[in-house]
């Protein structure tokens, strides 16, 4: 997972903005390697990672113990829909190559818009949609493992649903690769009358 996806990391990442104290959640953080990117970008930040397998979970804390020691990193095994973390946690949300396996998409949407901050951004990143330069064969692969496989289209409602603003689709044609990114509205200001 780590090098598979570092090119698809890579081109996604170019679709969110993230300062350097930002907190920031990597949900099915797999073998860490997005944790460490993340890290490294929000060098005064903090970087959490989810997931479900433990081995996943061992394998993410070995890759990025030094930064966990140093108080910069914490990974946790957690699902999607029940995410460990207060509301308005974080800046920053992502998921690569994870929703699909998702139990519920629409709950696990908005569980992700409750620990995001107000302004704060979820991106989802993908090498398997509907409609894409690979769908015959991917729709032969997701369908047993019954995983969403959702059209560019698909992926803006289910943002727009879960009440994210700002909603944005990018594809990458040639690899078959999607990045949305969507932001929680920010508070209202009011005026002190």
């Amino acid at each position: 997972m780590n090098v598979s996806h570092s090119p698809l990391t890579t081109w996604g990442l170019e679709h969110v903005t993230i300062g350097k104290d930002f907190e920031i959640l990597d949900v099915g953080c797999g073998g860490g390697a997005t944790v460490a990117r993340l890290a490294a970008i929000a060098s005064d930040g903090r970087v959490c990672g989810v997931d479900y397998a433990d081995g996943s979970v061992a394998v993410s804390r070995r890759k990025n113990a030094a930064l966990i020691a140093a108080g910069r990193v914490d990974i946790r095994k957690a699902s999607v829909s029940q995410l460990p973390f207060d509301a308005g946690t974080f800046d920053l949300v992502t998921a690569i190559e994870t929703h699909y396996y998702w139990p519920d998409l629409a709950a696990s949407m908005l569980e992700i818009r409750r620990v995001l901050k107000p302004g704060g951004s979820l991106m989802i990143l993908a090498e398997s949609y509907r409609g894409s330069r690979f769908d015959a064969l991917q729709r032969v692969v997701m369908k047993p493992l019954k995983s969403a496989h959702l059209s560019a289209d698909e992926h803006r409602e289910l943002f727009t649903t879960a009440g994210y603003s700002h909603v944005r689709v990018s594809e990458q044609r040639g690899k078959g690769w999607i990045c949305v990114t969507g932001h929680v509205p920010e508070l209202p200001s009011h005026s002190l009358e």
